[in-house]
């Protein structure tokens, strides 16, 4: 005869499942808020996360000259210089040979506009210069009916490049302090906290800045293997250009996703302008293989690696972070990840119980109990 089912315990079950049920609603009821509360925080909240990301990448060589005796003041002064000459020497790379190339690009996106208007002539397609130049006044009569749609959209685009110009300055000056005044932070830190508190942020913290430093490290080696294998394909097909393409390609590994297509859409353009579809094609599959490969192999393993996280996590972090929040979410996501399993980690450390010993007169489990 089938156990019937206890009252007792069904309403046991039932009065737990609806108390973990409503706790799990006040959970996501405060993360919603502190979502809320950290989108509406955004404007000084970026370039602290920006801030925070040049200081784990310069913190190297600032901590070395405050070792040898230098002025923390004139420590931090000295790496945000250098750090700035390298920018400018960055820019310079891939501007400088671009300039001075400029009018051989530009010959060539004219002739592979021909050469495109002579394919199409041609069979099978047989498009007449008249279909040609219809579908051109076609294009430029929308572009006139959508000329206020196109203002809003370039007072938009300055609007944003204003914004970038303003974070990257307070950035600038936020890593400065930062790399001046951190050592102290923590120790300033305990003393705003009572009780176990004090103990418990500061250890949080200084494994969370451990933690943003593994990521950054990971992402600029990524780029670097990034530059160096397009890098290496493109001067074996003798595309001009090659060293600026290789740092633009270093440069945007630490966006993902659109870096990496707009860095290879460069490239291929160049390739096609320059030297024609077949080596334009060649580019393009070199691209798409490093990428796969970096993408779907080395980035998820170094990651995994530096982070704790499995590479499993990393690639549903960053998926998760772009359907989210799009490019900033796709950046922040892995970290965000490791940050959240570095606080879970350090909770469970303080929640969870030791296994008690057996004391000497208490029977081990599987001994015989003497009668």
């Amino acid at each position: 005869m089938p156990a019937s089912l206890s009252s007792a315990k069904t309403a046991t079950a039932l009065r737990t499942s609806a108390r973990v049920s409503v706790e799990l609603l006040l959970v996501l009821v405060a993360v919603s808020a502190a979502l809320w509360l950290l989108g509406r925080m955004w404007s000084v909240v970026w370039p602290l996360v920006v801030g925070l990301f040049l200081t784990t990448l310069t913190w190297p060589a600032a901590r070395f000259l405050r070792r040898h005796g230098w002025p923390p003041a004139l420590a931090a002064s000295a790496v945000t210089v250098v750090f700035l000459l390298v920018a400018a020497g960055i820019v310079a790379l891939i501007a400088v040979p671009v300039a001075s190339q400029s009018g051989e690009l530009a010959d060539g996106v004219t002739q592979g506009i021909q050469r495109m208007r002579e394919w199409a002539a041609g069979p099978p397609l047989n498009i007449g210069d008249d279909q040609i130049t219809g579908a051109l006044d076609t294009a430029v009569a929308r572009l006139q009916n959508s000329v206020g749609s196109m203002v809003t959209a370039v007072v938009a685009g300055v609007g944003t490049v204003v914004d970038g110009v303003v974070t990257a300055v307070l950035a600038l000056f936020l890593m400065f302090f930062f790399l001046k005044d951190g050592p102290r932070f923590l120790p300033w830190l305990a003393r705003q906290f009572p009780g176990r508190l004090a103990t418990d942020v500061p250890v949080v913290a200084a494994r969370i800045w451990e933690t943003l430093g593994a990521f950054v490290r990971s992402q600029a080696f990524v780029g670097l293997l990034d530059a160096v294998l397009i890098g290496t394909g493109l001067w074996f097909l003798d595309v001009p250009l090659v060293l600026p393409l290789a740092v633009l390609t270093f440069v945007s590994a630490f966006v993902p996703i659109v870096g990496a297509l707009f860095a290879g859409l460069v490239a291929v353009l160049i390739a096609l302008v320059s030297n024609g579809l077949a080596d334009a094609l060649i580019v393009l599959a070199v691209i798409v293989v490093v990428q796969q490969i970096e993408g779907n192999v080395f980035q998820p393993m170094i990651q995994s690696r530096g982070l704790g996280l499995h590479a499993a996590v990393v690639l549903l972090a960053v998926t998760l972070g772009g359907s989210l929040a799009g490019i900033v979410g796709s950046l922040l996501a892995v970290p965000a990840a490791a940050l959240i399993a570095v606080v879970w980690n350090h909770l469970r450390e303080q929640l969870g119980e030791q296994p008690r010993e057996p004391e000497a007169d208490e029977p081990r489990s599987g001994a015989a109990v003497p009668s």
